[in-house]
């Protein structure tokens, strides 16, 4: 049985920081896969934020977060977002996301799996 479990959303004042993590179990796809992190607000679309290949650890951002956000994993399968100098507009509900290949855009087309999702908060 697959699982993605998002942890680490909060409310932050805008400029702060949160890390948000993915824990994976059951993923079907040997021996490496997508995993990425993508976002839904109220009214709005939901939009890629990251991906990770983890064949060669490539990683694709959207524009609106390049050099504020990082995604990164770690060897026990667990995906994380570090998301730094928050904006306002970055107030959303954060999805992981898992599929057997990443595009050159992050896209939920390629997706298979995702988890329940974490709200992100952001003041200003």
């Amino acid at each position: 049985q697959v699982q993605l479990v998002e942890s680490g959303g909060g409310s932050v004042q805008a400029g702060g920081s949160l890390r948000l993590s993915c824990a994976a179990s059951g993923l079907p796809y040997l021996p490496y896969y997508c995993v990425g992190w993508f976002r839904q607000a109220p009214g709005k679309e939901r939009e890629g934020v990251a991906s990770l290949y983890t064949g060669d650890d490539r990683t694709v951002y959207a524009d609106s977060v390049k050099g504020r956000f990082t995604i990164a994993r770690d060897n026990k399968r667990t995906l994380y977002l570090q998301m730094n100098n928050l904006k306002p507009e970055d107030s959303a509900m954060y999805y992981c996301a898992a599929g057997p290949a990443c595009d050159q855009e992050v896209r939920d087309s390629g997706m298979d799996y995702w988890g329940k999702g974490t709200l992100v908060t952001i003041s200003s």
